[in-house]
């Protein structure tokens, strides 16, 4: 007599040889789904101790129907019937599919790491298709697969800053287009940069917010301190006013070096005449590159008197603005070149460009936070474990009190 067993084998085989003869290639995804159906069947006949409708005292439950679920496979998308079974001591889900389901989540995070390097959507599917044989893949998926970071990624971005304290405190925005309510706007993407006792620099903050207003800056400055940081002893910024009043009330009494960069962009706006502004920006140069804050604040005098009538606005300006940007006098001669300017921040902005781009505008603050978050974290990854610090803390010239 023939075991059903047996007969319930030459089934399946029968029907997977049909597929492949009858459809070829194109028969292969079927083929797989009809194994893949019954080895789950077999495993789940083994969980529970006993075959389908087998009476016997090593059973340990009950089978319980079959769930269809959706897959994605290499061969293309197909529906699995998962086996459910009931009256059981522990869960059941079938090894094969989580292997499957490791396998594809592997993928996903490949896809969310060329999201995160930039990659195109259009270069994404063509990469899949010639390693894996996915034909497309959305930008709805894309953004889907990044998604899957979230959590390693609130981590970082939330993580204690209490255990190392940051001498050195720059701070910077930009600003990425972003979908709300239906219309395009621009959000603003808030970065804090620190400088450790060491001298090795890292990311320690990042938030998206609508705009560079005070109360925005605030919660972010008041988020770092309340998740730890301390023992900071100079900030560098531009000269936003949201953050003007901001770090007035977080870290009053902290020394605040204004970019020299952005203030000799800003210093352009007040010349009268195209013909003065390379003279202009010269005398400006000699004033910030200054080695003594006295010979500094004597050549911004003299700057602000020889302006002062074919110039006047000018020369007001300079005297009220310049002041701010020769508080980097203060540190030691080795420091200077790298805390006169908040252009460690603008390289991280220029990387940020360059990913972001691809996007072009956000559907949403969520997503933006998201790709800003991964592509600062790798910087700081690799700014943490560069052999050379950013900054000797211990120069010759002069100690820098930690």
């Amino acid at each position: 007599m023939t075991h059903p067993n047996h007969n319930q084998d030459n089934s399946l085989l029968n029907q997977i040889v049909n597929q492949i003869s009858h459809n070829g290639a194109e028969g292969l995804a079927e083929a797989m789904r009809l194994m893949l159906n019954q080895a789950m069947e077999v495993e789940r006949s083994a969980a529970l101790g006993a075959k389908p409708y087998e009476r016997c005292d090593t059973r340990k439950g009950y089978a319980n129907g079959f769930k269809p679920k959706t897959i994605q496979t290499r061969l293309g998308q197909m529906t699995v019937a998962i086996p459910q079974v009931r009256d059981t001591e522990t869960e059941f889900y079938p090894s094969a599919l989580e292997r499957g389901c490791r396998s594809e989540r592997a993928l996903t995070v490949a896809v969310a790491e060329m999201y995160v390097q930039g990659v195109s959507t259009r270069k994404v599917s063509a990469i899949l298709e010639k390693l894996a044989g996915t034909l497309q893949i959305s930008s709805t998926q894309v953004s889907r697969a990044a998604a899957q970071m979230d959590e390693h990624l609130d981590i970082w971005r939330n993580r204690p800053l209490g255990d190392i304290a940051y001498p050195y405190l720059i701070l910077d925005a930009r600003y990425e287009k972003v979908r709300r309510d239906g219309v395009v706007i621009d959000c603003a993407v808030l970065v804090a940069t620190g400088v450790d006792a060491t001298g090795q620099r890292t990311i320690i903050g990042v938030t998206t917010t609508l705009s560079e207003a005070e109360v925005h800056w605030r919660d972010f400055l008041t988020s770092l301190q309340d998740r730890g940081l301390h023992g900071v002893k100079f900030i560098v910024s531009d000269d936003h006013n949201g953050l003007r009043a901001a770090r007035c009330a977080r870290f009053a009494g902290v020394p605040w070096q204004r970019c020299q960069f952005h203030l000799q962009q800003n210093a352009i706006q007040y010349v009268p005449k195209v013909a003065m502004r390379s003279s202009v920006a010269a005398q400006l140069r000699q004033v910030l590159h200054a080695p003594t804050r006295d010979l500094a604040d004597a050549l911004l005098r003299a700057m602000v008197a020889k302006y002062s009538k074919t110039a006047p606005e000018l020369s007001v300006w300079l005297e009220e603005n310049v002041i701010e940007s020769l508080t980097v006098l203060s540190l030691p001669l080795e420091h200077r070149a790298r805390m006169r300017t908040s252009n460690a921040a603008e390289r991280v902005n220029q990387e940020i460009k360059r990913r972001t781009r691809v996007a072009r505008i956000f559907p949403n603050t969520k997503s933006l936070l998201r790709l800003v978050t991964a592509i600062l974290n790798d910087i700081s990854d690799t700014w943490e474990t560069s052999r050379q610090d950013y900054l000797n803390m211990n120069p010759p010239s002069k100690q820098y009190a930690a």
